[in-house]
């Protein structure tokens, strides 16, 4: 018992933490060969309609090979995949999409975990996912693999599988859940260089890789007119999404799932101890891997990126040469 409430009192202060700020004094780090490479392949930029919204997503590779469909967090956007894309679009179609709300998509006047799942689907039919004879899968990350989870209820039939990435599944009685929240519109900063430091991980964390924390960050901001006429910026994501948003039954969800399942975790997230992990793995029968990334917190790819994408070929390749073993 007193575990637990050390546990619950760790959670909850990392929780309501502010974070380090990011020191980028409008300097761009330095990055290594590997990152400006990757980065500089430029992927197509497109739109599909989703029940009133328009749905930006990225896509990387040949429409003909299997499909890959690469998913964010709360908060996050298509671009957080653009060092990682490259690496898989050597063997699939990969799209990196952004759910209405974010990145560069559409805002509604209400969101659902429902509308987002058939945004998934939108983007994997609109890139071509469906056409090949493989279906394509879903790797997710954080806020993004609770969302899977429901598409793989609910439309694992359509997929080959599904990767979740540190989206923890509490077991009852442990904290879990978004921090509370102050619903109010985002701050206008008068440059670039006031709002890249005022730009925190979420959960907070600190990350090694200010590089890419500092892609990341320009890429969560866009223009925006001042009411002095001059231009500033501003987050693109919509500060009221969660106002009226559940996240539903996810270890319902995640039993549910109807294709194969994958589980990927940082060593050090506090969100996803290897307790969670463990939990995870006997709600989907222990016969679904649980993969540990070393030396990376909740922010898996950008603590780990080349070490996620190592693990993440070694898992679809064992998928393509092998036979599940789990009931779906």
């Amino acid at each position: 018992m007193a575990e637990q409430k050390d546990r619950a009192a760790q959670i909850a202060a990392y929780m309501a933490s502010e974070g380090p700020l990011t020191p980028f004094n409008g300097e761009v780090p330095p990055s290594p060969e590997w990152f400006t490479r990757t980065v500089a392949v430029q992927p197509e930029s497109a739109f599909v309609d989703v029940e009133g919204a328009r749905i930006h997503y990225l896509r990387w590779g040949d429409r003909t090979k299997p499909g890959l469909l690469l998913v964010h967090g709360n908060a996050a956007h298509a671009y957080w995949w653009s060092f990682i894309a490259p690496y898989l679009a050597l063997d699939y179609n990969v799209a990196a999409m952004d759910f209405s709300g974010m990145g560069d998509s559409d805002w509604r006047k209400n969101y659902s975990a429902e509308v987002f799942a058939k945004e998934q689907l939108a983007v994997c039919e609109a890139a071509g996912m469906f056409a090949h004879s493989e279906p394509p899968v879903i790797v997710a990350h954080s806020f993004g693999g609770f969302i899977t989870m429901l598409t793989g209820a609910q439309y694992g039939d359509r997929l080959a599988g599904t990767v979740i990435v540190d989206s923890p599944v509490n077991p009852p009685g442990r904290p879990g859940g978004p921090p509370h929240r102050t619903f109010k519109p985002h701050r206008v900063y008068p440059g670039m260089a006031q709002a890249l430091s005022r730009f925190r991980l979420m959960p907070p964390q600190g990350c090694e890789n200010l590089y890419i924390v500092d892609w990341v960050a320009r890429h969560s901001l866009k223009k925006v007119a001042q009411e002095n006429g001059r231009t500033g910026f501003t987050w693109k994501f919509d500060p009221f999404i969660w106002q009226d948003f559940s996240i539903g039954d996810t270890a319902s969800r995640l039993k549910a799932t109807k294709c194969r399942i994958g589980i990927f975790r940082g060593a050090e997230s506090i969100l996803m101890p290897p307790e969670i992990g463990e939990y995870m793995f006997n709600l989907l029968g222990r016969a679904a891997p649980v993969v540990t990334i070393p030396e990376a917190r909740h922010h898996v790819m950008l603590d780990q990126p080349l070490a996620f994408v190592s693990a993440l070929n070694a898992l679809l390749a064992d998928w393509n040469h092998s036979v599940p073993n789990r009931r779906v």
